[in-house]
């Protein structure tokens, strides 16, 4: 997203200026049209002319998808406790602290119960805007309380995915939640629940190694880049040119990776008519 700062504009009568109020307006990056910013954030954060799928904060999402109001919000207030102590250029409580004051949220997850279009579900959202979504291990203990929860109450399962993988500064403790999130998944599916995954642009690494990909129903955004390593990673590793697209999710669907393709406006009238078609 390109935005575009503040300028003056000399008046051609009097010489005056006029403030233009920075970040009023922004460059697409798909079209490179300029796109007013609250036409665009009305547009659930979709661009009118060309429609490239901007990338959404986990609270966004939650208004997007949930009928106003309904979203009760679940364990928000679990957060690390950085049992390894990890420090690189910086320790990782630090930089929990300043993500934290940043976003204003706790971690990287929304959970909680919800209503799309009338129908009670579990809802959980990775939240890009916090870490890029990264998988930690407060991530996958709330998406397990959540897949738990769904299976106790026989509620359907809608996991919204956007994440750069698993979180290095927890390093194992990170690669634990693949397994815990799947495993409580598969018991999920023996009770004979119902799991929707979205994925959005970007879901990679271990999201996509694990919870991302196994849903009774897959639906990806267009154009989302979905995969476990980047392209570059993959084209210098077998050496071969890669297909155009690949790793985006039209592509991906005509491989048979997701069963659908869903622009963002019509995501809850999917959500909804599936939940109805499976008997949830």
């Amino acid at each position: 997203m390109t935005q575009i700062t503040t300028s003056r504009w000399a008046d051609a009568a009097g010489g005056s200026t006029t403030r233009v109020p920075e970040g009023l307006w922004l460059r697409c990056p798909a079209c490179a049209g300029m796109i007013y910013r609250k036409q665009m954030e009305a547009n659930q954060r979709v661009c009118p002319d060309c429609e490239h799928h901007f990338r959404v904060s986990g609270t966004e999402r939650v208004q997007h998808l949930t009928d106003e109001g309904s979203f009760e919000a679940m364990w928000p207030d679990l957060t690390c406790v950085d049992p390894l102590k990890f420090v690189d250029l910086k320790a990782y409580k630090d930089r929990l602290s300043k993500e934290q004051a940043r976003t204003g949220q706790v971690e990287g997850a929304l959970t909680g119960r919800a209503f799309i279009k009338g129908r009670a579900v579990m809802l959980g959202v990775l939240d890009l805007s916090f870490f890029l979504g990264t998988l930690s291990s407060v991530v996958g203990e709330k998406l397990t309380r959540a897949i738990e929860y769904a299976t106790t109450h026989d509620l359907p399962l809608i996991i919204v995915s956007g994440s750069g993988g698993a979180r290095m500064q927890e390093s194992t403790l990170s690669l634990m939640q693949m397994a815990k999130t799947s495993a409580a998944l598969a018991r999920f599916d023996q009770a004979g629940g119902l799991f929707v995954s979205v994925l959005t642009d970007p879901t990679t690494g271990g999201v996509t190694a694990s919870f991302a990909m196994l849903g009774d129903l897959i639906i990806a955004e267009p154009k989302a880049l979905i995969g476990f390593a980047g392209p570059r990673v993959i084209q210098q590793t077998i050496r071969q040119e890669l297909p155009d697209g690949f790793q985006r999710s039209e592509f991906l669907l005509k491989a048979g990776l997701v069963d659908r393709v869903v622009h963002r406006h019509q995501l809850r009238n999917e959500i909804a008519r599936f939940i109805d078609y499976a008997g949830k």
